[in-house]
């Protein structure tokens, strides 16, 4: 019988480790906490002092993934300057870089996120993100550089659009300098296209959650 390498403590973080190691080379669907437990010599029942189920491996895997991304993001905030058009460049080439970077875990954190029987530790780990895209566009409007309107309604806008790059990123059909034209393409236009103008009409409140 297998006595396992890992004391009372670390054993958590190294299925996790292993968890992502495998979701990046082969796939959620080869993910097996048996198969986890025989590819670091511990019984088949120690995976099940931490995660109940494939499932809660699943949900702890994407909720890690949830926290990395805002971290990144909060991290390209914190190496901008004040002014809008700067911080918006910083947090959506902190969002692209972690999509290059571990497609696969963003991939699993959204796919978990829309699961209809998603934790609601996961559902609550995507807050912190929305709340600093909020902050972000309230900056642009109190910088006369973002239209008037609801604020979570733009900040879709801006999301859904980099989220399409960074999924492109993920899967390999955007990298080196191809990535950088289309990303600094998409954010200037993006942008002017939010400034105010005379014509525009307030954007009225999103008909959708804005991630």
């Amino acid at each position: 019988m297998r006595t396992g390498h890992y004391h009372h403590g670390d054993l958590r973080a190294a299925l996790l480790e292993r968890a992502e190691q495998t979701l990046r080379e082969q796939g959620a669907d080869a993910l097996s906490l048996r198969e986890l437990a025989r590819s670091l010599d511990v019984s088949h029942a120690a995976p099940s002092r931490h995660f109940k189920d494939r499932r809660a491996l699943l949900d702890a895997l994407a909720l890690a993934g949830v926290q990395r991304l805002t971290a990144a993001a909060r991290s390209g905030l914190a190496r901008s300057g004040d002014g809008f058009r700067e911080r918006a460049f910083a947090v959506a080439r902190a969002y692209v870089d972690f999509a290059a970077d571990h497609g696969a875990l963003l991939e699993l954190a959204f796919a978990r996120k829309h699961d209809p029987a998603v934790t609601d530790g996961l559902e609550l780990a995507w807050q912190p993100l929305k709340d600093d895209l909020r902050a972000l566009i309230a900056l642009g409007q109190a910088q006369g550089l973002i239209r008037a309107g609801d604020a979570d309604r733009i900040g879709a806008i801006l999301f859904t659009a980099v989220h399409g790059v960074a999924a492109q990123t993920a899967s390999g059909r955007l990298s080196g300098p191809a990535l950088d034209e289309v990303f600094d393409d998409l954010l200037t236009h993006l942008l002017r296209g939010l400034a105010p103008g005379a014509d525009d009409e307030p954007l009225a409140e999103p008909a959708a959650p804005t991630c």
